[in-house]
């Protein structure tokens, strides 16, 4: 049986973008490598407005439907580890609360963070997590249950900068 990655190819730019270019390749823990080259594309988005922060992740979130959708039929695997386009938009939801606070992207504390608190709840998926990863199917059952894990985790990121005393 064929390998669903070999039906992949970074020339195609809905693969490339699917696999974070390239990092959900990885052959040990995927979804994190993908994550981790989320981050320094957080780092530029950080430097942008509020408003425009915001518009760039639901462009990402909507598009990445599609971007989830045409690299699972063209792999003919339903949400492959490989596709960590998910984890990209997630991760920058849960980044979300860096440019509402006005903090630097550039702070280490924040990173760190939101990091650990997104692949936490990424890979356990409690509830509700759980339930839209279990319920919606497609390229939105790809992304929603990292969405949903980036909105749970901005909650506590948020909670857990003040109880540091970052903000």
């Amino acid at each position: 049986m064929l390998d669903p990655k070999e039906r992949l190819s970074l020339s195609n730019p809905w693969h490339l973008l699917a696999t974070g270019f390239g990092s959900g390749l990885s052959p040990v823990v995927p979804g994190t490598m993908g994550t981790l080259a989320s981050v320094p594309f957080f780092l530029l988005l950080g430097q942008l407005p509020l408003w425009l922060y915001i518009i760039v992740v639901i462009i990402a979130s909507i598009i990445g439907i599609k971007i989830c959708q045409i690299t699972s039929d063209d792999m003919q695997v339903h949400d492959h580890g490989s596709i960590v386009w998910d984890e990209f938009a997630g991760f920058w939801l849960t980044m979300l609360v860096v440019p509402i606070y006005g903090i630097s992207a550039l702070d280490w504390h924040w990173i760190v963070s939101g990091f650990v608190l997104f692949r936490f709840f990424d890979m356990l998926k409690p509830w509700p997590i759980c339930w839209f990863d279990k319920r919606v199917h497609g390229g939105l059952g790809i992304m929603i249950d990292d969405l949903v894990a980036g909105v749970i985790s901005a909650i506590c990121l948020a909670a857990l900068g003040h109880w540091c005393g970052w903000v």
